[in-house]
């Protein structure tokens, strides 16, 4: 129930924040953008949204939903601000599609590697995952032997991109870079990327043998 109020009374601010400013399409982007992540965190909080498959009584954060999660987050504020701006929607260029393309491909290698451990009894018995979060950071930087540094190099690249790609949009809403459309990161920030989730869900394969 307090779930679903929060939820109401975030949508009714948003909505507010974008009549207030319904000329300016940097402050939709913005909104949007704060409005997704509170969003976010209040369904995780009452469903689990961004949580690990666990039999936890407070279940961890889990890496690759958190970058889905994040992602969307930026890219879905985007478009919306890009099309306020523009009044069209925009050719989304292939960067784009290749960024959500790599935080899904992530989080569906990560949830069928949890479900061939949770059938395999030697695996279950160890999982990493079924022990109680312990805050935010670490739950998403650890696995069974700890804060790991392929989590580690994981995190600061999505954070550094998406933090980027936010700036880049803030820009261009703003009419200081040309014309509003999506960022475009190159082939080798793409690259690098997939490289780093790549890495992140071969080593999870390993994580609890």
């Amino acid at each position: 129930m307090i779930a679903k109020v929060s939820s109401v009374l975030v949508l009714i601010v948003w909505g507010v924040v974008l009549y207030i400013f319904s000329e300016n399409a940097c402050s939709w982007f913005e909104a949007t953008f704060v409005a997704l992540v509170v969003l976010v965190i209040i369904i995780d909080h009452e469903w689990g949204l961004v949580r690990d498959q666990s039999t936890a009584l407070q279940r961890p954060y889990s890496f690759s939903r958190v970058q889905l999660a994040w992602w969307s987050c930026i890219i879905i504020s985007a478009l919306i601000g890009v099309v306020k701006a523009s009044k069209k929607f925009p050719v989304l260029d292939g960067t784009t599609l290749l960024l959500l393309g790599i935080s899904g491909a992530t989080m569906t290698a990560a949830h069928a590697i949890d479900s061939s451990d949770r059938s395999n009894p030697a695996a279950r018995a160890g999982r990493h995952q079924n022990q109680n979060s312990e805050n935010f950071f670490l739950d998403i930087l650890s696995d069974a032997n700890g804060v790991s540094i392929h989590r580690f190099q994981a995190l600061v690249f999505n954070a550094a991109y998406g933090i980027w790609f936010l700036s880049e949009t803030v820009q261009m809403l703003s009419g200081t870079t040309g014309p509003s459309q999506m960022p475009v990161i190159d082939k080798s920030s793409l690259a690098l990327l997939g490289i780093s989730s790549g890495t992140y869900a071969a080593v999870k394969t390993l994580e609890n043998k």
